[in-house]
Protein backbone atom coordinates (compact mmCIF):
# COMPACT_ATOMS: atom_id res chain seq x y z
CA UNK A 1 0.00 0.00 0.00
CA UNK A 2 1.06 3.58 -0.65
CA UNK A 3 -0.46 7.03 -0.12
CA UNK A 4 -0.82 9.80 -2.65
CA UNK A 5 -2.63 13.01 -3.59
CA UNK A 6 -5.62 12.72 -5.92
CA UNK A 7 -7.42 15.49 -7.78
CA UNK A 8 -11.22 15.56 -7.92
CA UNK A 9 -13.58 17.90 -9.73
CA UNK A 10 -14.92 20.85 -7.72
CA UNK A 11 -17.75 22.70 -9.45
CA UNK A 12 -18.76 24.90 -6.51
CA UNK A 13 -17.65 28.09 -8.32
CA UNK A 14 -19.41 27.41 -11.64
CA UNK A 15 -22.85 28.81 -10.69
CA UNK A 16 -24.69 25.93 -12.33
CA UNK A 17 -22.94 26.11 -15.72
CA UNK A 18 -21.79 22.81 -17.21
CA UNK A 19 -18.06 22.19 -16.74
CA UNK A 20 -15.78 21.59 -19.71
CA UNK A 21 -12.31 20.23 -20.36
CA UNK A 22 -10.05 20.47 -23.42
CA UNK A 23 -8.79 17.11 -24.66
CA UNK A 24 -5.36 18.49 -25.58
CA UNK A 25 -4.67 19.86 -22.10
CA UNK A 26 -5.57 23.41 -23.13
CA UNK A 27 -7.56 24.15 -19.99
CA UNK A 28 -10.53 23.28 -17.80
CA UNK A 29 -13.40 25.46 -16.59
CA UNK A 30 -13.50 24.17 -13.02
CA UNK A 31 -11.28 23.81 -9.99
CA UNK A 32 -9.76 20.60 -8.67
CA UNK A 33 -9.85 19.51 -5.05
CA UNK A 34 -6.69 17.77 -3.82
CA UNK A 35 -7.12 14.99 -1.27
CA UNK A 36 -4.74 12.42 0.20
CA UNK A 37 -5.86 8.81 0.05
CA UNK A 38 -4.34 5.34 0.58
CA UNK A 39 -3.80 3.27 -2.59
CA UNK A 40 -3.91 -0.51 -2.33
CA UNK A 41 -1.44 -2.56 -4.36
CA UNK A 42 -3.58 -5.05 -6.29
CA UNK A 43 -0.71 -7.54 -6.22
CA UNK A 44 -1.29 -7.87 -2.46
CA UNK A 45 -5.03 -8.53 -2.82
CA UNK A 46 -5.96 -11.82 -1.12
CA UNK A 47 -8.97 -12.45 -3.39
CA UNK A 48 -8.03 -11.08 -6.84
CA UNK A 49 -10.69 -13.21 -8.55
CA UNK A 50 -13.39 -11.13 -6.85
CA UNK A 51 -12.33 -8.16 -9.00
CA UNK A 52 -13.54 -7.99 -12.59
CA UNK A 53 -15.45 -5.61 -14.84
CA UNK A 54 -18.73 -7.01 -13.48
CA UNK A 55 -18.02 -6.36 -9.82
CA UNK A 56 -15.32 -3.71 -9.33
CA UNK A 57 -15.45 -2.27 -12.86
CA UNK A 58 -11.86 -3.31 -13.65
CA UNK A 59 -9.74 -6.43 -14.05
CA UNK A 60 -6.07 -7.28 -14.69
CA UNK A 61 -4.67 -9.92 -17.04
CA UNK A 62 -1.43 -11.42 -18.29
CA UNK A 63 -1.79 -10.89 -22.04
CA UNK A 64 1.55 -10.40 -23.83
CA UNK A 65 1.54 -8.72 -27.23
CA UNK A 66 3.97 -8.99 -30.13
CA UNK A 67 3.78 -5.21 -30.45
CA UNK A 68 6.33 -3.65 -28.10
CA UNK A 69 7.18 -0.03 -28.96
CA UNK A 70 3.92 1.26 -30.51
CA UNK A 71 5.60 3.66 -32.93
CA UNK A 72 4.12 2.17 -36.12
CA UNK A 73 0.51 3.29 -36.45
CA UNK A 74 -0.31 0.58 -39.02
CA UNK A 75 0.97 -2.12 -36.64
CA UNK A 76 -1.10 -0.70 -33.78
CA UNK A 77 -4.28 -0.65 -35.85
CA UNK A 78 -3.50 -4.04 -37.33
CA UNK A 79 -2.00 -6.76 -35.16
CA UNK A 80 -2.45 -4.95 -31.85
CA UNK A 81 -6.12 -4.26 -32.45
CA UNK A 82 -6.51 -7.97 -33.18
CA UNK A 83 -4.82 -8.77 -29.85
CA UNK A 84 -7.22 -6.42 -28.05
CA UNK A 85 -10.29 -7.90 -29.70
CA UNK A 86 -9.17 -11.43 -28.78
CA UNK A 87 -8.66 -10.34 -25.16
CA UNK A 88 -12.06 -8.67 -24.98
CA UNK A 89 -13.88 -11.65 -26.45
CA UNK A 90 -12.17 -14.08 -24.08
CA UNK A 91 -12.74 -11.94 -21.00
CA UNK A 92 -16.22 -10.63 -21.68
CA UNK A 93 -17.77 -13.98 -22.57
CA UNK A 94 -16.44 -15.48 -19.34
CA UNK A 95 -17.94 -12.80 -17.08
CA UNK A 96 -20.39 -14.14 -14.49
CA UNK A 97 -23.12 -11.81 -15.74
CA UNK A 98 -22.95 -13.42 -19.19
CA UNK A 99 -23.19 -16.92 -17.74
CA UNK A 100 -25.86 -16.31 -15.12
CA UNK A 101 -29.23 -17.96 -15.75
CA UNK A 102 -31.02 -15.17 -13.91
CA UNK A 103 -29.51 -12.50 -16.16
CA UNK A 104 -30.01 -14.11 -19.55
CA UNK A 105 -32.82 -16.67 -19.52
CA UNK A 106 -30.47 -19.58 -19.02
CA UNK A 107 -28.25 -18.86 -22.05
CA UNK A 108 -24.60 -17.87 -22.29
CA UNK A 109 -24.49 -14.33 -23.64
CA UNK A 110 -21.80 -14.36 -26.34
CA UNK A 111 -19.97 -11.41 -27.84
CA UNK A 112 -21.42 -10.64 -31.27
CA UNK A 113 -19.16 -7.78 -32.34
CA UNK A 114 -16.22 -5.72 -31.11
CA UNK A 115 -15.72 -2.23 -32.60
CA UNK A 116 -12.41 -0.59 -31.71
CA UNK A 117 -12.82 3.11 -32.34
CA UNK A 118 -9.96 4.92 -30.63
CA UNK A 119 -6.52 4.61 -29.13
CA UNK A 120 -4.29 7.05 -27.25
CA UNK A 121 -0.57 6.71 -26.64
CA UNK A 122 0.72 8.59 -23.61
CA UNK A 123 4.39 9.30 -22.99
CA UNK A 124 5.55 11.49 -20.11
CA UNK A 125 7.90 13.48 -22.33
CA UNK A 126 7.91 17.20 -23.16
CA UNK A 127 7.20 16.66 -26.87
CA UNK A 128 4.42 14.08 -26.45
CA UNK A 129 0.92 15.16 -27.53
CA UNK A 130 -0.60 13.21 -24.64
CA UNK A 131 0.75 12.56 -21.18
CA UNK A 132 -0.64 10.94 -18.02
CA UNK A 133 -3.82 12.63 -16.73
CA UNK A 134 -3.76 13.43 -13.01
CA UNK A 135 -7.46 13.89 -12.42
CA UNK A 136 -10.01 11.30 -11.33
CA UNK A 137 -12.40 10.79 -14.24
CA UNK A 138 -14.41 8.37 -16.38
CA UNK A 139 -13.84 8.38 -20.15
CA UNK A 140 -17.50 8.49 -21.24
CA UNK A 141 -20.97 9.21 -19.89
CA UNK A 142 -23.96 7.03 -20.82
CA UNK A 143 -24.96 9.63 -23.43
CA UNK A 144 -21.45 9.63 -24.90
CA UNK A 145 -21.45 5.84 -25.08
CA UNK A 146 -24.75 5.88 -26.97
CA UNK A 147 -23.34 8.54 -29.30
CA UNK A 148 -20.42 6.23 -30.03
CA UNK A 149 -22.83 3.42 -30.94
CA UNK A 150 -24.59 5.72 -33.40
CA UNK A 151 -21.31 6.99 -34.78
CA UNK A 152 -19.65 3.64 -35.43
CA UNK A 153 -22.56 1.39 -36.46
CA UNK A 154 -24.96 1.65 -39.41
CA UNK A 155 -27.99 3.75 -38.49
CA UNK A 156 -30.60 0.98 -38.40
CA UNK A 157 -28.35 -1.41 -36.44
CA UNK A 158 -27.46 1.28 -33.91
CA UNK A 159 -31.07 2.29 -33.31
CA UNK A 160 -32.17 -1.32 -32.95
CA UNK A 161 -29.52 -1.96 -30.28
CA UNK A 162 -30.28 1.23 -28.36
CA UNK A 163 -34.03 0.57 -28.33
CA UNK A 164 -33.67 -3.07 -27.30
CA UNK A 165 -32.30 -4.69 -24.14
CA UNK A 166 -29.25 -6.05 -25.98
CA UNK A 167 -26.18 -5.52 -23.83
CA UNK A 168 -23.32 -3.30 -24.96
CA UNK A 169 -20.26 -2.05 -23.13
CA UNK A 170 -17.52 0.49 -23.69
CA UNK A 171 -14.18 -0.76 -22.39
CA UNK A 172 -10.73 0.82 -22.15
CA UNK A 173 -7.80 -1.62 -22.51
CA UNK A 174 -4.73 -0.09 -20.83
CA UNK A 175 -1.15 -1.36 -21.17
CA UNK A 176 2.32 -0.02 -20.27
CA UNK A 177 4.74 0.41 -23.18
CA UNK A 178 8.39 -0.70 -23.26
CA UNK A 179 9.02 -0.84 -19.49
CA UNK A 180 7.10 -1.16 -16.20
CA UNK A 181 4.75 1.71 -15.35
CA UNK A 182 6.45 2.57 -12.05
CA UNK A 183 6.42 6.29 -12.80
CA UNK A 184 2.96 7.94 -12.70
CA UNK A 185 1.10 4.61 -12.48
CA UNK A 186 -2.63 4.30 -13.09
CA UNK A 187 -5.00 4.11 -10.12
CA UNK A 188 -8.60 2.92 -10.29
CA UNK A 189 -11.49 3.22 -7.87
CA UNK A 190 -13.49 0.10 -7.03
CA UNK A 191 -16.97 0.84 -8.41
CA UNK A 192 -18.48 -0.75 -5.28
CA UNK A 193 -17.08 2.14 -3.23
CA UNK A 194 -18.74 4.86 -5.36
CA UNK A 195 -22.14 6.55 -5.26
CA UNK A 196 -24.18 7.89 -8.21
CA UNK A 197 -23.78 11.41 -6.79
CA UNK A 198 -20.01 11.21 -7.25
CA UNK A 199 -20.19 11.61 -11.03
CA UNK A 200 -20.39 14.95 -12.86
CA UNK A 201 -20.88 15.18 -16.68
CA UNK A 202 -18.17 17.29 -18.35
CA UNK A 203 -18.17 18.52 -21.97
CA UNK A 204 -15.04 17.36 -23.80
CA UNK A 205 -13.73 19.98 -26.22
CA UNK A 206 -11.59 19.18 -29.26
CA UNK A 207 -9.64 21.68 -31.38
CA UNK A 208 -11.59 22.57 -34.50
CA UNK A 209 -10.05 21.27 -37.70
CA UNK A 210 -10.99 21.25 -41.35
CA UNK A 211 -11.69 17.50 -41.39
CA UNK A 212 -13.75 17.54 -38.19
CA UNK A 213 -15.04 14.11 -37.19
CA UNK A 214 -18.51 15.62 -37.08
CA UNK A 215 -18.42 15.40 -40.87
CA UNK A 216 -19.72 12.18 -42.39
CA UNK A 217 -16.48 11.51 -44.26
CA UNK A 218 -14.26 11.32 -41.17
CA UNK A 219 -15.07 9.37 -38.02
CA UNK A 220 -11.50 8.75 -36.93
CA UNK A 221 -9.59 10.76 -34.30
CA UNK A 222 -6.63 8.37 -34.15
CA UNK A 223 -3.18 9.70 -34.85
CA UNK A 224 -4.37 13.32 -34.93
CA UNK A 225 -3.39 14.32 -31.39
CA UNK A 226 -1.53 17.60 -31.02
CA UNK A 227 -0.30 19.53 -27.99
CA UNK A 228 -2.30 22.59 -27.00
CA UNK A 229 -0.85 25.81 -28.37
CA UNK A 230 -1.81 27.58 -25.14
CA UNK A 231 -3.66 26.95 -21.88
CA UNK A 232 -6.75 29.11 -21.35
CA UNK A 233 -9.27 28.21 -18.62
CA UNK A 234 -11.71 30.88 -19.82
CA UNK A 235 -11.99 30.88 -23.61
CA UNK A 236 -13.27 28.02 -25.77
CA UNK A 237 -12.45 29.81 -29.04
CA UNK A 238 -11.11 27.35 -31.61
CA UNK A 239 -12.69 24.37 -29.85
CA UNK A 240 -15.93 22.43 -30.22
CA UNK A 241 -17.80 19.92 -28.06
CA UNK A 242 -17.27 16.42 -29.42
CA UNK A 243 -17.66 14.26 -26.36
CA UNK A 244 -18.74 14.02 -22.74
CA UNK A 245 -16.72 12.59 -19.88
CA UNK A 246 -17.32 12.40 -16.15
CA UNK A 247 -15.52 14.22 -13.42
CA UNK A 248 -15.57 12.47 -10.05
CA UNK A 249 -16.28 14.24 -6.77
CA UNK A 250 -14.26 13.37 -3.71
CA UNK A 251 -15.78 10.67 -1.51
CA UNK A 252 -14.09 9.42 1.64
CA UNK A 253 -15.46 5.97 0.91
CA UNK A 254 -13.53 5.60 -2.36
CA UNK A 255 -11.18 2.63 -2.40
CA UNK A 256 -8.18 3.15 -4.71
CA UNK A 257 -6.11 0.35 -6.30
CA UNK A 258 -3.08 0.17 -8.55
CA UNK A 259 -0.79 -2.53 -9.93
CA UNK A 260 2.68 -1.74 -8.69
CA UNK A 261 5.34 -1.88 -11.44
CA UNK A 262 2.77 -3.05 -13.98
CA UNK A 263 4.60 -4.58 -16.95
CA UNK A 264 4.02 -4.38 -20.72
CA UNK A 265 2.86 -8.03 -20.63
CA UNK A 266 -0.04 -7.05 -18.36
CA UNK A 267 -3.25 -5.25 -19.26
CA UNK A 268 -5.91 -3.49 -17.23
CA UNK A 269 -9.51 -3.51 -18.43
CA UNK A 270 -11.46 -0.42 -17.38
CA UNK A 271 -15.19 -0.36 -17.94
CA UNK A 272 -16.36 3.05 -19.17
CA UNK A 273 -20.02 2.10 -19.59
CA UNK A 274 -22.33 -0.93 -19.41
CA UNK A 275 -25.95 -0.84 -20.56
CA UNK A 276 -26.65 -3.59 -18.01
CA UNK A 277 -24.99 -1.60 -15.21
CA UNK A 278 -26.89 -0.83 -12.03
CA UNK A 279 -29.15 2.18 -12.41
CA UNK A 280 -29.27 2.07 -16.22
CA UNK A 281 -32.54 1.47 -18.12
CA UNK A 282 -31.79 -2.26 -18.45
CA UNK A 283 -29.60 -2.38 -15.35
CA UNK A 284 -28.90 -5.33 -13.07
CA UNK A 285 -28.46 -4.77 -9.36
CA UNK A 286 -24.84 -4.92 -8.26
CA UNK A 287 -23.38 -4.81 -11.78
CA UNK A 288 -20.67 -2.15 -12.20
CA UNK A 289 -21.44 0.69 -14.60
CA UNK A 290 -18.08 2.45 -14.85
CA UNK A 291 -14.53 2.77 -13.48
CA UNK A 292 -13.10 6.06 -12.20
CA UNK A 293 -9.35 6.24 -12.79
CA UNK A 294 -6.37 8.60 -12.78
CA UNK A 295 -2.60 8.75 -13.02
CA UNK A 296 -0.90 9.55 -9.71
CA UNK A 297 2.50 10.18 -8.22
CA UNK A 298 3.64 7.20 -6.16
CA UNK A 299 6.06 8.44 -3.48
CA UNK A 300 7.70 4.99 -3.52
CA UNK A 301 8.69 5.25 -7.20
CA UNK A 302 12.46 4.79 -7.62
CA UNK A 303 14.25 8.00 -8.58
CA UNK A 304 15.72 6.31 -11.67
CA UNK A 305 12.38 4.97 -12.96
CA UNK A 306 11.82 5.62 -16.66
CA UNK A 307 9.03 8.10 -17.51
CA UNK A 308 5.70 6.35 -17.99
CA UNK A 309 4.62 5.28 -21.47
CA UNK A 310 1.27 3.58 -22.08
CA UNK A 311 -1.41 2.86 -24.64
CA UNK A 312 -5.16 2.76 -24.08
CA UNK A 313 -7.53 1.29 -26.64
CA UNK A 314 -11.26 1.97 -26.40
CA UNK A 315 -13.79 -0.45 -27.80
CA UNK A 316 -17.51 -1.05 -28.01
CA UNK A 317 -18.50 -4.61 -27.16
CA UNK A 318 -21.86 -5.84 -28.41
CA UNK A 319 -23.54 -9.05 -27.26
CA UNK A 320 -26.08 -11.42 -28.79
CA UNK A 321 -28.61 -10.62 -26.04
Amino acid sequence: MTTSTFYHIDISALDGTKPWSKVDGGGISYKNKAVTRPVHNFRDESKPDSFNTDTSGFGTFQWPSSEKEFVDDAAVRGKYYQDVEALLRANCESLPSNNNNNNNNGKKNKVRKVVIFDHTIRRRKPDSPRGPVQQVHVDQTAAAAEARVRRHLPHEEAEEILKSKVRFQLINVWRPISHPASDHPLAVIDWRSTSPQDFVPVDLLYPKRADSVIDDDDDDDRGKEEKAKSVDPVSTEGYEVRGETMGVRDNEGHRFYYVRDMTPDEVLLLKCYDSWGEGERDGREGLAVRTPHTAFVDPDTPVDAKPRESIEVRALVFYED
